[in-house]
């Protein structure tokens, strides 16, 4: 179903200390929250059958809103479409449980923190709607930790739509997950940050789409092990199965994918590094410099192999038993 975002009734929000904001409430129960930026005010307008599930706030061009925990399955996931352009804001979001973060060409800056933060504890999807361009960028600070990237998640955060997101970290990582990152079918380009492009927790998995990443100082992509984390899903694995990654290395001191778990990219994706000596170094480098030996299911040895990445780039398709001496998988 497609929806409008010209909604010419909406009352703007002064340029104040923080306070509750103007709404317009909207006769439909789409569960949507429209969101519209300018440089000197930001506009909002929600679907009436969510105005006792969320509260708004602002501070200027600064948009906080928090989601009632009595958001639930009965009462469907509650959608965020931000729009407009500005330089000196930003949209957080906070709640216990799922919801949706829609970017219909969002132009966002925020000079003195994140341009996007998702508080968010649960999946979080962020999708990017066809033929749009998306830029988020955040600003510099003194304060040590201040925040993780200029777009930053608590949760779990899912790239999904067919649009492009552009950013820029001009303080830590470009993008950050607490949790586990996924992609499918949108372009991201992460065209500066001061530490990794992207950086996550438990694992890292793409299917298709463009992801492409430079500007960077350490990592370009960069999976870790959550230390409290006993699930399933705490593998610190990083999965190409479709679609483009192309790092470009150039000003990097770091890896162009680094994971403490196992790489895989697939025969029918691609992983392009440049800017560097030797690509293959820099896929799933382990910091002992371990090497991976890969047996036939009946326990052959078929050879010596300096990364997962490596080995998939040499080996026809087939099931193989990999070995770093430490770990072994199939």
């Amino acid at each position: 179903m497609k929806r409008t975002l010209l909604l010419l009734t909406i009352a703007a929000v002064s340029l104040t200390s923080r306070l509750s904001a103007q709404i317009t409430y909207l006769t439909d129960t789409t569960n949507i929250v429209y969101v519209s930026y300018s440089e000197s005010a930001v506009s909002l307008s929600m679907a009436s059958n969510v105005k006792d599930y969320v509260t708004v706030s602002t501070d200027g061009t600064d948009v906080t809103i928090t989601q009632s925990a009595s958001v639930s399955d009965a009462t469907g996931e509650i959608v965020y479409a931000l729009s407009g352009s500005c330089a000196d804001g930003s949209f957080t979001i906070d709640g216990s449980y799922k919801c949706t973060v829609e970017l219909h060409g969002l132009t966002l800056t925020n000079p003195t923190g994140p341009a996007l933060n998702i508080l968010n504890k649960k999946r979080v999807e962020l999708s990017s709607k066809k033929e749009t361009v998306s830029t988020l960028t955040d600003g510099k600070s003194t304060t040590a930790d201040a925040w993780k990237g200029a777009l930053q998640c608590k949760g779990h955060l899912e790239f999904k739509g067919k649009g492009t997101v552009n950013i820029y970290g001009n303080y830590a990582h470009g993008i950050w997950a607490k949790e586990y990152i996924t992609v499918k079918n949108c372009t991201i380009n992460v065209l500066s940050a001061v530490k990794d492009a992207i950086n996550c927790n438990q694992y890292f998995m793409m299917e298709s789409g463009i992801v492409s990443l430079s500007g960077f100082a350490d990592d370009g992509i960069q999976v870790s092990l959550k230390t409290d984390d006993t699930s399933a899903e705490n593998t610190g694995n990083f999965s190409l199965s479709g679609g483009t990654i192309n790092i470009n290395m150039t000003g990097a001191s770091g890896e162009s994918v680094k994971a403490e778990g196992v790489a895989t990219v697939a025969k029918t994706a691609n992983l392009n590094v440049t800017g560097t000596s030797s690509a293959v170094e820099n896929i799933n480098k382990n910091d002992s410099g371990t090497t991976i030996d890969v047996y036939s299911p009946i326990g052959i040895h078929i050879g010596t192999f300096q990364s997962v990445g490596h080995a998939t780039q040499q080996l026809p398709r087939g099931i193989y038993i990999l070995s770093t001496g430490k770990k072994i998988a199939l």
